[in-house]
């Protein structure tokens, strides 16, 4: 995978769409293009470049909310994982998802927007409450809402488990946002596991940088 080339092209994606006056879908857009050479400069190594475009991501779904739908749980999600993925202070991005109603949503995007900002927040027992809630429903990952519990719980050998079952998961699927097969949600989870010292050693995987 030549993931300079793939960054690049997904920069030159973002400043092709960059313009006054942009609505909440093409803000999004820019949004997606920015993530997506985020994630590709990570897995070139380019760290620091990397987290000039995580940044820029987060603003743009940021700023994508204020005319979106009330349910578009997407946009707090991709913000909060940009910013952490970034290095930098999701509590903002976390707050806002809980002020917006990500707790009492009855959407399972919604619920795990609200459990994500919960953990961001170190408000785990709560977290553990709200995540638990997504480990029986059809219409959400199981391995996800495993891995929000098992953090959120402090269980490392369960955290373990969930993780590599959220590993496998990225091996096996074909779409990706922006076509980049980066195993984004596995890099989140294990900076959160991190936080409470939960972290594991997954097995070596290209979806992942090295």
């Amino acid at each position: 995978m030549d993931w300079p080339e793939r960054a690049e092209a997904a920069i030159a994606r973002y400043r092709g769409g960059e313009r006054r006056g942009l609505d909440q879908r093409q803000l999004t857009q820019l949004g997606n293009a920015a993530w997506a050479a985020g994630l590709c400069l990570l897995m070139a190594g380019r760290r620091d470049e990397a987290a000039e475009w995580l940044r820029r991501a987060a603003a743009r779904y940021r700023e994508s909310w204020d005319e979106a739908a009330p349910d578009s749980w997407g946009r707090p999600i991709g913000t909060a994982k940009a910013l952490l993925l970034a290095g930098d202070d999701a509590t903002g991005a976390a707050t806002w998802a809980l002020d917006a109603g990500a707790v009492e949503s009855q959407s399972p995007v919604g619920r795990y927007a609200g459990a994500l900002a919960l953990l961001v927040l170190g408000r785990d027992e709560e977290a553990r409450r709200l995540a638990s809630t997504l480990r029986d429903r059809d219409d959400f990952p199981r391995d996800v809402a495993d891995a929000l519990t098992t953090i959120a719980a402090g269980d490392r050998s369960g955290y373990l488990v969930a993780v590599e079952d959220v590993l496998d998961s990225f091996e096996s699927r074909a779409d990706f946002l922006e076509d980049v097969p980066v195993a984004d949600t596995v890099l989140v989870l294990q900076l959160l596991a991190a936080e409470r010292d939960l972290a594991v050693d997954p097995p070596p995987s290209e979806r992942l940088p090295t």
